[in-house]
């Protein structure tokens, strides 16, 4: 039996991520792989994937993870027994040293970069940066790799789209961790990976057919 941990900390669009990993879960008819929204140690500890969302202000998302008393664990999990983890939004953004939204607050660090406000060159794009945007991919790893094999059926495979809704960009400091980027007025870091880490700053559970495979790409990673 595998077990997925949408991890649980009072903020991210929990249900949504669940819905779409249920139902691909049941589309691709795996009884043995149990999905479940936890602020459980014994559950992260017992997991073969986790998945980290988050929706708001760096600030909130990071305090609140940090008040679980969580975080311990999920290091442990995710840095020394290697579990494939996936941080969704603010839960990539996290990922990184340092975070300056409502001040400085430190991230996890465990991708070494800031998180800093968008700034488009353009004065007439909105922030929040906010709807579809076309994806560049940047690095063809073996997440990469697996990811096109799910999506060779898609309309436009090379070019791919996303669902995007934030207002601060994850500057990173190795480029290497650089896996997919996107442009709106300026370059958008749009995924992150290192190792067994991935991050992303859209949504794939709100980005239809490309977000549904994604999703079942991560599911089937080994990391």
């Amino acid at each position: 039996m595998s077990f997925i941990s949408i991890i649980d900390y009072g903020s991210g669009n929990l249900r949504s991520v669940y819905n779409a990993l249920n139902y691909i879960l049941e589309k691709k008819k795996k009884k043995n792989t149990k999905i479940t929204i936890t602020a459980s140690k014994n559950e992260i500890n017992r997991s073969s994937h986790l998945i980290l969302p988050g929706v708001g202000a760096f600030e909130s998302c990071i305090n609140g993870l940090k008040k679980t008393s969580l975080i311990e664990a999920i290091d442990k999990a995710v840095q020394i027994n290697k579990v494939p983890f996936l941080g969704i939004c603010v839960g990539m953004q996290m990922l990184a040293e340092k975070g300056f939204e409502n001040g400085e607050h430190d991230g996890l660090g465990w991708i070494k970069g800031g998180v800093k406000k968008i700034n488009p060159k353009n004065s007439n794009l909105k922030i929040p940066h906010m709807g579809w945007n076309d994806l560049k991919i940047e690095k063809n790893n073996r997440f990469i790799k697996s990811l096109k094999k799910k999506i060779g059926h898609l309309k436009k495979p090379s070019q791919p789209s996303a669902y995007f809704v934030h207002s601060y960009n994850f500057l990173l400091d190795d480029k290497e961790n650089k896996i997919m980027s996107c442009e709106y007025g300026q370059d958008l870091t749009a995924m992150v990976a290192k190792k067994n880490i991935l991050g992303t700053q859209f949504h794939p559970e709100k980005s239809h057919d490309f977000g549904l495979a994604f999703l079942e790409t991560f599911l089937d990673w080994e990391g």
